[in-house]
C-alpha cells in the first residue's frame, strides 16, 4: 500500500532573497532529508528524483531548495560562496525546526558539489540541529581540515571512481573526520553520477544511512 504523501511549496525569506523548495513528507515520518544542490532543476534530475522518491518510500520526507538566485543560476554565473550556500542552508535548517509539520522530526542534510561543502560546514557547526550527513561528489577540498574535524554526526561521503581529482580530495577529507564515518566508492561514475546503476547505488547508500541515523536520533 502506497505512503501517503504531503507535498507543499515553500519559502524561506532572508534579507536578500527568499530561498524556494519543495518539502514532500510521508505519512508518520522519521525524518526529513534536507537536500542542498546548486544544479539548475536539480530536484527534477532523474537521479535526484529516484533519490527523492527512494527515500519517502522508507518514510523520510525530502527537502528540496533551490539554494540560488536566478542571476546566480545562470551558466556563466559564478557561483555565491560558499559562506553565503552555508547561511542559506542555516536559514532552511531553522524553518525545519519551526515549521508545525517537521519542528519534532530529526533532520538529516545530503549535498551534492559546491553544496556538498556547504552542508559540511553546516553540521560542523550546529550538531544538535543535524542527525547525520551524506555527500555525493562534494567538493570537499573546499572545507579546511578544522571545520571536519568539528563535525560530531554521523557521516557518509559517496565519491565516483572516475573522477581521480575528487576520489583523492575526498580520501583526505574522510582521514580529517572525527565522527562515525565512512567513505564509498561508486565503480564506473563520475562526478554526476550519471552512468546506469550509478543512481540507484547512491540511493540505496543514503537511504540506509539515514534511516539508520534518523531512527537513532528519535530514539
Amino acid at each position: 500500500m502506497a505512503l501517503s504523501i504531503r507535498t507543499e511549496r515553500i519559502r524561506i525569506p532572508l534579507e536578500y532573497m527568499e530561498i524556494e523548495g519543495v518539502l514532500s513528507l510521508p505519512e508518520d515520518a522519521l525524518g526529513v532529508v534536507m537536500f542542498a544542490d546548486t544544479g539548475v532543476g536539480a530536484r527534477v534530475k532523474p537521479g535526484n528524483d529516484y533519490l527523492g522518491a527512494a527515500l519517502r518510500g522508507v518514510r523520510l520526507g525530502t527537502l528540496w531548495l533551490d539554494l540560488l538566485r536566478p542571476e546566480e543560476a545562470q551558466a556563466k554565473a559564478p557561483r555565491p560562496p560558499a559562506a553565503l550556500l552555508h547561511a542559506r542552508l542555516a536559514a532552511a535548517c531553522g524553518w525545519l525546526g519551526r515549521h508545525p509539520a517537521t519542528e519534532s522530526l530529526p533532520v538529516a542534510l545530503f549535498g551534492a558539489g559546491e553544496a556538498g561543502a556547504a552542508a559540511l560546514e553546516l553540521a560542523s557547526g550546529r550538531p544538535a540541529c543535524i542527525c547525520a550527513v551524506v555527500t555525493r561528489g562534494a567538493s570537499v577540498d573546499m572545507v579546511e581540515t578544522g571545520t571536519l574535524a568539528k563535525i560530531a554526526v554521523p557521516t557518509l561521503l559517496i565519491v565516483g571512481s572516475l573522477d581521480d581529482a575528487l576520489l583523492a580530495a575526498s580520501r583526505g577529507a574522510y582521514a580529517a573526520l572525527r565522527c562515525k564515518k565512512r567513505l564509498e566508492i561508486v565503480p564506473g561514475a563520475t562526478r554526476d553520477f550519471e552512468e546506469p546503476g550509478s543512481p540507484e547505488v547512491v540511493a540505496r547508500l543514503a537511504r540506509a544511512w539515514f534511516l539508520q541515523h534518523a531512527r537513532f536520533a528519535m530514539a
